[in-house]
């Protein structure tokens, strides 16, 4: 079922998401079924999983080096698949623009309609690692725009080089990325807002946040995105602080600012068991706030681990 359906469903009933991360390479399936079990007893109606941009790695061979492309966190379609098998709820995979062509995001489409993945969430991706600026994939599309337009194209059945009668054509849900303080490139935060809108027009049925602390700073983005013409769905991304390093992590990674309370409260902490404490209290009140505002889903990013995602929304819902 689409993202947007759940929601309509819902009748004005705030729902629980959140988003996994694949385990690397070489580890078992099992270790990231034991961190999403816990949090079945919400009833998500749909889980996100990331895809991680590809990176070099350096392979030495008769004392030289030879440079090899590899991904660290491979399998994002397989696990979307694996997912709605075994807890039957909605997984939506992340589709980049980097890393992959024009081609190579098709045929990963047509697997996704094969496996019955109803939604998508579409994404230019960061830099390669290592890299300062985006570069896009040579013969990929270059903006996450772009890539709604290829997704829209091939629901009207049109892929890249005919255009085909198919009988049971896909009707991908789009989800894009919303930044309320605006992406780290963007010049402005209007700027940034019309860029937001621009994949909007191009058919994004819904808008996922990055991560913020400051739930006015998600109020003032929604009310301007509504201003501007934004009519869809605008679901708040939420990230609970878990470590001290994250006082400087996070805001130097995702550009955002944290309440100087809640900076004060993870300085005093003793301990890291202190600070994921401090985090799980602090966004079961951001979680309640954006709630008695009215969105329509509050959506936690998991990082891997559930313990405190499930205390926060043993709380909340």
């Amino acid at each position: 079922m689409k993202v947007t359906q759940h929601i309509e469903d819902a009748k004005g009933k705030p729902l629980f998401s959140f988003e996994i991360v694949p385990p690397q390479k070489g580890t078992n399936i099992k270790d990231l079924y034991q961190n999403i079990d816990p949090l079945m007893e919400f009833k998500p109606p749909f889980i996100d999983v990331t895809t991680s941009r590809e990176e070099y790695v350096y392979i030495e061979k008769d004392g030289l080096f030879d440079r090899r492309i590899t991904r660290m966190r491979p399998g994002t379609v397989g696990i979307c698949a694996s997912i709605q098998h075994k807890y039957g709820v909605d997984a939506i995979p992340h589709v980049l623009c980097g890393g992959f062509t024009k081609e190579e995001t098709e045929y990963l489409l047509v697997d996704c309609q094969y496996l019955g993945i109803d939604n998508l969430v579409a994404l230019r991706g960061d830099p390669m690692k290592g890299e300062k600026y985006f570069e896009p994939t040579k013969g990929g599309n270059a903006y996450a725009v772009d890539l709604v337009k290829q997704i829209k194209a091939m629901n009207a059945g049109q892929f890249l080089h005919d255009t085909l009668p198919m009988q049971n054509a896909p009707d991908f849900c789009v989800g894009v990325a919303g930044y309320p303080e605006k992406h780290i490139e963007a010049p402005s935060l209007e700027a940034d807002l019309k860029r937001l809108k621009e994949k909007v027009d191009a058919g994004a049925d819904y808008i996922v946040t990055q991560m913020f602390f400051d739930n006015q700073r998600y109020f003032k983005f929604v009310e301007a995105a509504r201003a501007i013409g934004i009519t869809v769905p605008i679901i708040p991304g939420i990230k609970p602080v878990a470590v001290k390093r994250h006082l400087q992590l996070l805001p130097q990674v995702f550009w955002l600012d944290m309440p100087q309370d809640l900076i004060h409260s993870i300085e005093q902490a003793k301990d890291n068991a202190a600070v994921r404490q401090i985090g799980v209290e602090f966004a079961v009140q951001q979680s309640k706030e954006l709630i008695e505002f009215g969105v329509p889903c509050v959506h936690y990013y998991s990082m891997g681990k559930s313990d405190n995602i499930h205390q926060i929304a043993s709380q909340v819902f």
